[in-house]
């Protein structure tokens, strides 16, 4: 399988854990992907006419996206360790799996508007962007008891993927002074094997740091 990826993208770290997680990292093939919403990838766009990743090309060549679809597919593959198959037990899990995923989303948008110039930022729709965030996260704080007692679990990846997200694009926040229960969670979170094996990185700011150290 060939899965088009970014190491920035949580989305696609969100993949990459759980696919660590149930056993079936090395059967993926990692494509490096650098999405411009202003001009559609080539490649990526003749599989997924959203041109968004992750992709995940299957050995047939049909592909799907997006995240969720593409960590349910996996674990199904390996006899659902992270997903329930169905009844209440689903239900929570896909729930908590969505308050994950809503929280990256959530934290992009942010992230979008924060890049404009400053002259064309819209203030209002980051704080209400920030006041989500902080609504998430303390109901996050509310749940973490049982994130710690409870099996591990495609919430567990989703809502830990998106903390650690938090965390590399937004860290003046420190979201873990004000949530402890949660903190003590996610620093166990970010221990896993799983979590390590693909690290957040941004290649083009660690690249346009090293044209700037060169002309210094």
């Amino acid at each position: 399988m060939k899965l088009f990826w970014s190491p920035r993208s949580p989305y696609v770290r969100f993949v990459m854990v759980v696919a660590h997680e149930v056993g079936i990292a090395s059967e993926i093939k990692t494509h490096y992907t650098l999405v411009n919403i202003e001009a559609p990838h080539p490649e990526l766009f003749e599989h997924n006419p959203l041109c968004k990743i992750p992709t995940l090309i299957l050995p047939d060549g049909s592909a799907l996206y997006d995240s969720r679809v593409i960590s349910e597919y996996l674990d199904e593959l390996k006899g659902r360790k992270l997903m329930p198959a169905s009844g209440p037990e689903r239900a929570t899990e896909q729930q908590r799996t969505a308050l994950g995923v809503g929280l990256i989303d959530l934290l992009i948008s942010w992230l979008i508007e924060r890049n404009r110039p400053e002259e064309h930022r819209n203030q209002r729709f980051i704080e209400a962007v920030k006041a989500k965030y902080e609504k998430v996260l303390d109901e996050l704080e509310k749940l973490a008891p049982r994130l710690q007692t409870e099996p591990f679990r495609m919430g567990h990846v989703a809502i830990g993927t998106a903390l650690s997200y938090s965390n590399f694009r937004f860290p003046a926040q420190k979201w873990e002074e004000r949530r402890p229960v949660l903190a003590r969670w996610h620093a166990r979170f970010e221990e896993r094997p799983s979590y390590k094996a693909d690290p957040f990185f941004d290649e083009l700011a660690a690249e346009a740091a090293a044209k700037a150290a060169e002309k210094a």
